[in-house]
């Protein structure tokens, strides 16, 4: 691992604390705003609106494990998170300039295209910076501060959106963009310790070799872990767009205004369950967070049915907050677990994102379709069923990797080296 003082480790803190602050609005481009603009400004239906949605992020499928492996291999990681935050921001203000589908379509395939890029970024240079000792807490805190700026994002949107129309979301994005520009290259480049940010343990690797790609076959906790993340977002990734739309169609005026509601809402509760894993998942289990995340999507999909209610709505949104918040935690921790030391750690990343987005994408699609056909509450009580399976399938075929974070099995019968003490922040 590379030197660095303890000066340099705090000023990487600091200006990591910032980049994931200013591109939590700048990461999800548009997010759920797009659903309620397209619904609202430019009087789409449901089902054209999940249609394309899914093109979209199909199209940023594409780009998932490429985005992996480029981070795994690169020693320009800020210069790619750059390029990506400006790409996202471009292809987001061009949707009111051209917002016939095929356009639409385009732009948002290009913006999730680049923002796959931002999570194996933010998680390899944490990793390059803290080390494996203290990786989890510093997802923890880098959860806080992207659902922290989340919540501010969202508020501003809500605030300005009541009094200038649901279109003032583009120049919020703008904003944040300029923002995050500056914060990433604010990240000093030489704390980052490269071969550490690929999944090296904290020791001197320069002779170790990476493990050939099958690794990412050949481990079969990572294959159950991305079944499991796939049916979490089959059954997450539509809830927050279909309550979107149903507060809008209750009253246009204040429907982007009550979107931003849910989201404060739910983002204010995962700042303390961002804290929470960071703090406690090391000793409580990384297993057991990861099994509440999607044990709190069928409740949740349950709730919605009980009441159209704009403050009922907000008010089942906060469980969001819970299962969200640890699941964006837990992610990269798992992941660092079960690929520790073979040197794949974003590639694998990657692909347990793009099987992920495989299952966000093919969401607003059922959706979509089960409200045309049988209304909103179906396709809430649909979704809450998907996210059981899931808890299902945790609980019976994935191990508490936790253990191998410790010391247990390893892909390839890679062994640890001993870790290094806790980075200063």
């Amino acid at each position: 691992m590379s030197s660095q003082n303890p000066d340099q480790a705090r000023q990487a803190g600091r200006a990591l604390d910032a980049a994931n602050f200013f591109l939590a609005d700048v990461r999800d481009g548009l997010g759920p705003y797009l659903a309620v603009y397209l619904l609202t400004e430019q009087h789409w239906d449901e089902a054209r609106i999940g249609l394309v949605m899914s093109i979209a992020t199909i199209a940023g499928i594409v780009a998932q494990t490429p985005a992996g492996a480029l981070i795994d291999t690169t020693r320009a990681k800020r210069l790619v998170m750059a390029a990506a935050a400006i790409l996202v921001t471009l292809a987001s203000l061009s949707l009111p300039l051209f917002p016939s589908v095929l356009p639409v379509a385009i732009s948002q395939g290009v913006a999730q295209g680049a923002a796959v890029v931002f999570p194996p970024a933010i998680a390899a240079v944490s990793l390059g910076i803290f080390g494996h000792a203290a990786f989890t807490r510093r997802i923890g805190r880098n959860e806080t501060f992207n659902h922290a700026g989340n919540a501010v994002a969202a508020g501003l949107a809500g605030l300005s959106a009541y009094w200038f129309g649901p279109t003032v979301v583009f120049y919020l994005l703008g904003a944040m963009a300029v923002a995050s520009l500056v914060s990433i290259l604010m990240i000093p480049e030489r704390a980052i310790d490269h071969d550490l940010a690929r999944g090296f343990d904290d020791a001197d690797t320069q002779n170790d070799q990476p493990s050939g790609l099958g690794v990412l076959l050949a481990c079969r906790p990572l294959l159950v872990f991305a079944i499991c993340a796939l049916l979490f977002h089959l059954s997450n990734a539509a809830m927050l767009p279909l309550v979107g739309q149903k507060l809008a169609l209750q009253d246009k005026n204040i429907g982007t205004s009550l979107m931003s509601a849910c989201i404060v809402a739910a983002q204010l509760v995962m700042v303390p369950f961002a804290m929470l894993v960071g703090a406690k998942a090391d000793r409580w289990g990384h297993k057991r967070f990861f099994l509440a995340a999607l044990l709190i999507l069928p409740l949740r999909g349950a709730l919605y049915t009980f009441s159209d209610n704009p403050f009922w709505m907000v008010s089942v949104q906060l469980l969001d907050g819970v299962g969200a918040g640890i699941f964006g935690a837990i992610f990269p921790v798992i992941v660092a677990d079960l690929m520790r030391n073979t040197g794949r750690f974003n590639v694998a990343q990657g692909a347990v994102i793009t099987a992920q987005s495989i299952g966000a994408a093919l969401s607003t699609t059922l959706a979509g379709f089960v409200v045309v056909g049988a209304g909103y509450s179906a396709a809430f009580i649909t979704l809450g069923a998907v996210a059981a399976i899931g808890a299902i399938v945790c609980l019976i075929a994935l191990p508490e990797t936790r253990q191998i974070a410790d010391g247990g099995p390893r892909p390839e019968g890679k062994t640890p080296a001993p870790a290094s003490a806790i980075a200063a922040e």
